[in-house]
């Protein structure tokens, strides 16, 4: 079993208030704590958006397990634990859908780290009841317990995305984007500066780390010769990216995969805006680990492109796998690396 982390082991110390509950869990799920929860309810669902925990724990949790943007299942449940994710947009959109798969008075339970915004307990279950109580608080994180004491509306999708155009080389591009899911409310300004400098593309591309979708669009858009293939851990950024991808009228396989997990055969070109960040911390793991491994994904004379923080150090990583790396863009806050396979 994994080390538990300081929300789970605040959980640990209350898990009276699970017993013989019909338990619906979901948020930021970051070790076994479902397997401890396992043992003291009647029946467990566990949501997550989270590809890479489906990975990690779908042997051991089977079917009570569930990978997607969306909870399909039928069942009804007297009680929901919310772990409390980054982006309050997120936390919104996950209690939207899971309160009409709750049974009347159900118990709604919040966890979160003190810093990630669990003080806001109150406004984020207003919607849904009465003001609730703070349980317990301890090692940097809190538990609060209300209940679902007001009729709520059915979950709809479209409801939850939003949308927004930009204009890139004289043509109107639209996004649709989830909750929490990066560029969701604006083009940023690393992948405007990684679009402004793209090699002519053809034949197979991997969009690691699509997020929104806005990079294949565009590519796409540009490049009628190309293959886009879009890949992502998060649910919610491979939904948005298919709505995205479909409002602008061009096509992409949009699938998941923890780096280079469910990814086969090498690539023409690989292009990136790859993500440095995970729950409350810094992470650069998977990025380093797909940085790394590039080479190995690219046919003899593929090119990978990607944009990045200034002060992040891949140029070190790049060099090792292969040897020389073009700087093409430099505005001080982000660069452009290029690498050729030889």
């Amino acid at each position: 079993m994994s080390r538990l982390s300081n929300v789970s082991e605040m959980l640990q110390r209350n898990l009276e208030l699970f017993a013989g509950k019909r338990l619906l869990v979901c948020g930021l799920l970051e070790d076994s704590l479902p397997q401890l929860l396992l043992a003291h309810v009647e029946q467990l669902t566990v949501f997550t958006t989270d590809y890479a925990y489906y990975r990690q724990y779908s042997a051991t949790l089977g079917e009570h397990l569930q990978f997607g943007h969306c909870l399909e299942s039928d069942a009804q449940h007297d009680a929901l634990l919310l772990l409390l994710p980054k982006a309050k947009q997120e936390a919104q959109y996950l209690l939207a859908m899971c309160a009409p798969k709750l049974l009347p008075n159900a118990d709604l339970l919040l966890a979160g780290d003190n810093r990630g915004g669990i003080n806001g307990a109150d406004k984020l279950l207003a919607p849904y009841g009465d003001k609730p109580l703070k349980r317990d608080s301890a090692r940097r994180a809190s538990l609060y317990h209300g209940a679902l004491e007001r009729d709520v509306p059915p979950f709809t999708l479209q409801q939850w995305v939003g949308h927004y155009q930009y204009e890139l080389g004289g043509e109107l591009l639209h996004v649709h984007a989830l909750p929490g899911v990066f560029s969701a409310a604006e083009l940023d300004q690393g992948s405007r500066l990684l679009l402004d400098h793209l090699p002519s593309l053809a034949g197979r591309t991997l969009d690691f780390g699509c997020g929104a979708g806005v990079l294949s669009a565009a590519i796409a858009k540009r490049h009628p010769n190309v293959n886009m293939e879009l890949v992502d851990i998060n649910a919610l950024a491979l939904e948005s990216s298919r709505l995205t991808l479909a409002a602008n009228g061009v096509k992409g396989e949009v699938y998941p995969s923890d780096v280079y997990s469910d990814i086969s055969g090498p690539f023409a070109h690989i292009i990136s805006n790859p993500p440095f960040h995970a729950g409350l911390n810094t992470f650069y793991a998977a990025t380093e680990q797909f940085l790394e491994s590039a080479p190995g994904h690219l046919v003899k004379g593929g090119d990978l492109t990607i944009v990045a923080n200034a002060f992040l150090r891949y140029q070190p990583i790049l060099e090792r796998g292969f040897g020389r790396v073009e700087t093409v863009a430099d505005d001080r806050k982000f660069r452009v690396y290029r690498c050729r396979r030889q």
